[in-house]
């Protein structure tokens, strides 16, 4: 866990590392699947590896850093602005693979809450989706972080509901091949 969050994992109950584990799926939905092949959509195979570089870039330099404060603010904007409209199609595919797009205010009310511009849109749609509470407070190298929290239900997430939001990760991958290649064979003979 603690290789691929930012908070301390040492002390993480089984509650939080669930929220933990939930919050990084729904987020890597976004970064590693939607956002790459919606690059690869417009700009084609170059996007697709030129927003990889940017998202690598931000994660290993995007955080703040005494030294290296405006290295990694550059990275993290640059992210910020690259996964803008990605983060909003993965939340709403979420939805939508769960029939359940009733769900687009309490995401984009509840999204906006996150810290970063875009992570808090597919965590919204998830926390939505599974009737759960994401975010809170964390300890960041050595601090505690206040995070405000993403959804309304501060229920025990049981351990079988990784289940469900593999499925609905799967689920959204899936869709949105079959919708890039629906629009590029769409524009190959429009």
């Amino acid at each position: 866990m603690s290789w691929i969050v930012g908070r301390e994992t040492n002390n993480l109950n089984e509650q939080q590392i669930r929220i933990a584990t939930f919050e990084t799926m729904s987020e890597n939905l976004s970064d590693g699947v939607i956002a790459p092949l919606f690059y690869f959509l417009i700009l084609g195979v170059p996007g697709a590896m030129a927003y990889k570089m940017i998202n690598t870039l931000d994660s290993m330099i995007g955080y703040k850093n005494d030294r290296y404060i405006w290295f990694g603010k550059f990275a993290a904007r640059l992210d910020d602005v690259a996964n803008y409209i990605p983060a909003r199609i993965t939340a709403v595919l979420m939805l939508v693979v769960q029939f359940k797009i009733s769900g687009i205010s309490f995401v984009f009310k509840e999204g906006k809450k996150h810290s970063s511009p875009n992570a808090g849109y597919p965590e919204a749609a998830l926390a939505y989706l599974l009737n759960c509470q994401f975010g809170g407070p964390n300890y960041y190298h050595g601090k505690l972080v206040e995070k405000p929290f993403i959804g309304n239900n501060n229920r025990k997430i049981e351990h079988e509901e990784i289940k469900t939001a593999h499925q609905i990760n799967y689920t959204v991958s899936i869709v949105f091949c079959f919708l890039i290649i629906g629009l590029l064979v769409l524009f190959k003979y429009a």
